[in-house]
Formats: structure tokens, C-alpha cells, sequence
């Protein structure tokens, strides 16, 4: 018997992307992590946001 349970190799297609998407959210969950705590230091540091995109005074693009 074939370990993917006989099925035409469907389920380690499968498992591949699987594993792949895991491993992406992982990065990303670590990315969104780390922008997080930059954002707590430098709050608690009294320092301005440094993120990019719209800016939160104007609502419209930063200078």
C-alpha cells in the first residue's frame, strides 16, 4: 500500500502546499510580531510612529 492512502499522490500535493502556507503564516505572524513590539518600544519611548502609509493627523499621505 502506497503511504499516501493509494490516492493518486493527491494528499502529498497536498501536504506540500500545506506546509508551504504554514510556513508563510509563519513568517508573516513573526513579521506582524516584530512591527508590533518596534510600535510598544517606541511608544514607551515617547518617539513618533514610523510606519508607512497614510498619515493619522491629515488622513492623507505622509510628508
Amino acid at each position: 500500500m502506497a503511504r499516501n492512502g493509494g490516492n493518486s499522490g493527491k494528499p502529498a500535493l497536498e501536504s506540500r502546499t500545506e506546509t508551504a502556507r504554514k510556513a508563510r503564516l509563519a513568517e508573516q505572524l513573526r513579521a506582524n510580531l516584530q512591527r508590533r513590539k518596534q510600535q510598544s518600544r517606541a511608544r514607551r519611548a515617547g518617539e513618533a510612529d514610523q510606519r508607512q502609509g497614510i498619515d493619522a493627523r491629515t488622513g492623507g499621505e505622509p510628508e
